[in-house]
C-alpha cells in the first residue's frame, strides 16, 4: 500500500523532530531494544557500535529525505538489502527490527507520537521490509 501525501509529510516531519536528538542515543537506544529482545542479532555487528549508531541514523535520513520519490529509492533499498543477506540477515529478523525501531520513535517523539504518526512509520518501514525481503530472496549466498 502506497503512502499517501498527508503520510509522507507526516514522516518527514517527525523525523525533523527525531532528529534533533543525537544519534549515538538513538543508536544505543535502538540496538539496547533490539539485543535485548534478540539476543542472537548481537553477533552480526562490531563490539564497538558508535560507527553503526551513525550509519543507521544516516541510513534513515537519506530513505526519509528522498520519500517524494519512492521508486526510485526502492531500487536503492533492495541492493541494501541484497548486502544485508551477506551479513546473515533473514527475511524472519525485519519484523524484530521493524519493532524496536517503531518503539525507538515513539520514546524519542513522545507527545509527537500519535495514532497518525504510527500508522505511517508503521506503514513505511512495512513497505521498506517487504522490499528488502523481496530482493533478498533473489541474492545467492555461498
Amino acid at each position: 500500500m502506497e503512502l499517501s501525501h498527508s503520510q509522507v509529510q507526516l514522516i518527514k516531519n517527525t523525523w525533523v523532530i527525531f532528529r534533533k536528538i543525537d544519534p549515538a542515543i538513538v543508536g544505543d537506544v535502538f540496538y539496547s531494544k533490539l539485543f535485548l529482545e534478540n539476543p542472537s542479532f548481537r553477533r552480526m555487528f562490531p563490539k564497538k557500535m558508535d560507527e553503526q549508531y551513525k550509519k543507521v541514523m544516516d541510513m534513515l535520513s537519506v530513505i526519509v529525505g528522498r520519500l517524494d520519490n519512492l521508486d526510485d529509492l526502492m531500487t536503492d533499498i533492495a541492493a541494501l538489502a541484497r548486502r544485508h543477506v551477506h551479513y546473515g540477515v533473514k527475511p524472519e529478523y525485519y519484523m524484530p527490527v521493524g519493532k524496536a525501531l517503531l518503539w525507538t520513535l515513539e520514546q524519542g517523539l513522545g507527545r509527537d507520537w500519535d495514532d497518525a504518526a504510527k500508522e505511517a512509520w508503521t506503514q513505511w518501514y512495512t513497505q521498506i521490509a517487504d522490499t528488502m525481503i523481496a530482493a533478498a530472496s533473489t541474492e545467492n549466498v555461498e
